[in-house]
């Protein structure tokens, strides 16, 4: 069962979105997904509750039940499980790298946040599970920036993913109603760079890449 970790020990780096929109669009894709939070903040399961329990399912787990709760997913015919992380927590985040295929890290192409990834590196280096950054809500028309943050956290051993997450307006409007920016805005561009990191993640993990309807990528 492919099974995507959303870890970084920084907070505010988007893990929570990512997690949530990467289960949207492979439900959209027609793939049966779930998402496990294993943050005590649970934001991935208000948002569930505020887009009244609709596709893709949210559960919580603690970290010692994680395997278990996958096992168990895996059971019921879930076809794709994200696992969201809290901040800070280095239990959670072991517990969702031992048990994940392909583990992914949000980063801002800040200083701070990009030195804060070195602890997350070290953790998949050490669990010798395939790791890749994913470049989350920096400025739009910023080429330099990604390529400088690229190639520093290409030195960490955790290659940056081709797909960037820009800030856009289109994540906060989507979320205050329990939505996602594929739902809320499927024409624009935050939807586009969503699905297309999706269809990576999908060659990573060896799964069909996806064919969505005409005019969306």
């Amino acid at each position: 069962m492919p099974t995507i970790a959303i870890i970084s020990q920084k907070g505010g780096a988007g893990k929570t979105t990512l997690a949530l929109h990467l289960a949207a669009v492979a439900q959209e894709a027609g793939r049966v997904s779930l998402i496990i939070d294993t943050d005590p903040q649970a934001t991935a399961s208000q948002w569930a509750a505020w887009r009244q329990d609709q596709p893709p399912e949210v559960i919580d787990s603690p970290p010692p039940r994680l395997a278990a709760k996958v096992a168990a997913a895996t059971g019921q015919g879930a076809e794709l499980i994200v696992i969201d992380t809290p901040p800070h927590a280095d239990s959670a985040a072991r517990a969702a790298v031992e048990v994940a295929d392909l583990v992914l890290i949000p980063c801002r192409p800040s200083a701070f946040d990009l030195a804060a990834i070195q602890t997350t590196a070290k953790l998949v280096q050490l669990l010798r599970k395939p790791a890749f950054v994913v470049f989350t809500a920096g400025p739009p028309n910023a080429p330099r920036v990604y390529a400088e943050a690229g190639e520093l956290v290409d030195s960490y051993g955790t290659p940056p993913a081709p797909v960037i997450l820009p800030d856009r307006a289109a994540y906060r409007h989507a979320s205050a109603e329990g939505r996602t920016v594929t739902e809320a805005e499927p024409a624009g561009r935050a939807a586009d760079e969503m699905r297309a990191l999706y269809k990576w993640t999908c060659r990573q993990l060896d799964l069909p890449t996806p064919r969505f309807p005409k005019g969306r990528s």
